[in-house]
């Protein structure tokens, strides 16, 4: 999966919550001042052709609609993040979050239920 810049992800983000859009109505979700419709429409089509993005045809418009669930991205993206800084070791990610105390005691146990209960089923 290819890596999002800021902006791509921002728009993903409209499709993701919003479903098909056009490009005219993609540009009316921003504030002004807004974003030049070519800016956006380039922006788009890249997005299409990283695989993000596909359209259906209405005379000479697009509508486009995501390929790639939210989901999907931020599980691949995540992914990537333990491959290049915890050398794909999950055991590592969990290990900085309890050294940071970004997770208590307390969540780490719920979480081990909650992989037993799952595991169990």
């Amino acid at each position: 999966m290819t890596k999002l810049t800021a902006k791509e992800e921002e728009i993903m983000g409209h499709f993701w919550e919003k479903g098909p859009l056009f490009v005219k109505q993609l540009q009316e979700l921003y504030d002004e001042p807004k974003p030049h419709f070519n800016t956006l429409s380039t922006i788009v089509r890249t997005l299409e052709e990283k695989g993000y993005l596909d359209h259906t045809a209405y005379g000479t418009t697009y509508m486009y609609h995501a390929v790639i669930t939210a989901e999907k991205y931020n599980r691949g993206t995540l992914n990537g993040v333990i491959s290049k800084y915890f050398n794909n070791s999950y055991k590592r990610v969990v290990s900085a979050l309890i050294e940071e105390e970004n997770i208590s005691i307390d969540e780490l146990r719920s979480l081990i239920k909650e992989v037993e209960n799952k595991q169990k089923k």
